[in-house]
């Protein structure tokens, strides 16, 4: 692929023209979205495992659960504390 003329790739920069702009201009914004992808890993996981579930409201009491988890991380919460205050309160 090295120093082949691609012109897919100049048809693809050239319609996200615009959107490259913005980015270059504002500069607020990193290049690299390893933090996202990072984040959603989890998530991508935990759902390859809810593929195993037996029953549908297994699969979904496990989502719900893991969304409980993920939300307290947001929150910056730890998920060992945050599941004791809302089943022991």
């Amino acid at each position: 692929m090295g120093g082949q003329f691609n012109p897919g790739a100049v048809h693809y920069l050239i319609s996200q023209r615009s959107k490259l702009k913005l980015y270059v201009e504002d500069g607020r914004h990193s290049i690299c979205n390893k933090a996202q992808e990072d984040a959603i890993l989890p998530f991508c996981i935990g759902r390859c495992k809810w593929l195993f579930a037996d029953t549908v409201a297994g699969a979904n009491a496990s989502e719900n659960l893991y969304s409980l988890l993920q939300t307290s991380q947001v929150d910056g919460i730890a998920g060992y504390h945050y599941l004791r205050s809302l089943f022991i309160a």
